[in-house]
């Protein structure tokens, strides 16, 4: 039986390969589950500094199964027990795995090899950097199926695009090409599709060999700061540098530069 997750470890990179490549990595139970797991060990792994996500085939992520979906409701339906069992998926799967690519204390990256829709289209939101292939793009479709937005479209696609577009995007799901990707924010780079695994991997090895504890830092900054007015974001600030001051990382990096050095960080 195949894996439906591909993790990989190497430099300091763990690759995370969604691997239901026939379904264009649709999401059932046995890949969110494995998705899930993937991740938080990948957060909790202090041999891993940076982490790539990205899908086996032509589709990075095209969101639920509705083939599983359907059939489940359908259950639910017959059973006379209601179809509230069917949404316990969000929070066993969908939101641990959102928040998880969102907050683990060091640097994601998503490598959008293909189409990446629905909760795949949210994924990929919540990485720090995108690396689209100029064949992929982007659709938010859960409107289209009569559902409202999950897996943290609602609070990522705001922050990248504006609230405006976020509405637009959400209102009126179609696909946007790699090309409006980029200019709307969705994308960082856009790069030929056999570039794209290469290219994410390159920049986490970059990543994965610099001060991992401060780009955690950064990382939980930046998000505390979209909830919190001034005063309290400069508190955390605050508690942040407490917490990166007190690293190897920051002394020997202090000492480099002093010495017009090249700092070598351990992440620690």
């Amino acid at each position: 039986m195949t894996d439906p997750v591909l993790y990989d470890v190497a430099g300091g990179v763990a690759t995370v390969t969604l691997n239901r490549p026939d379904a264009m990595n649709a999401l059932n139970t046995e890949l969110k589950s494995a998705l899930r797991d993937t991740l938080l060990g990948a957060a909790e792994d202090p041999e891993v500094r940076a982490v790539v996500l990205t899908g086996n085939g032509r589709a990075f992520c095209v969101g639920q199964d509705l083939g599983e979906h359907a059939h489940n409701l359908e259950a639910a339906a017959a059973g006379g027990t209601g179809v509230e069992a069917v949404w316990t998926t969000v929070p066993q799967h969908y939101t641990p795995i959102a928040t998880a690519l969102a907050t683990m204390p060091k640097p994601v990256i998503a490598a959008v090899n293909g189409v990446a829709a629905g909760a795949g289209a949210a994924f990929a939101f919540a990485c720090d950097v995108r690396i689209v292939a100029d064949t992929a793009g982007f659709n938010l479709a859960f409107a289209a199926i009569g559902l409202a937005a999950d897996s943290g479209s609602s609070w990522t696609l705001p922050r990248l695009v504006g609230m405006a577009r976020a509405k637009e995007l959400l209102l009126q799901p179609e696909t946007v090409p790699a090309a409006r990707a980029l200019e709307l924010g969705l994308a960082t780079q856009v790069v030929e599709a056999a570039a794209v695994l290469p290219r994410a991997l390159e920049l986490a090895a970059r990543l994965a060999a610099g001060p991992t504890v401060a780009y955690g830092a950064i990382r939980r900054s930046l998000a505390f700061s979209a909830g919190h007015g001034i005063e309290e974001s400069l508190g955390f600030e605050g508690e942040m540098m407490a917490l990166t001051g007190s690293t190897d990382d920051h002394r020997n990096a202090v000492k480099a530069f002093l010495a017009k050095e090249k700092p070598t960080f351990e992440g620690r």
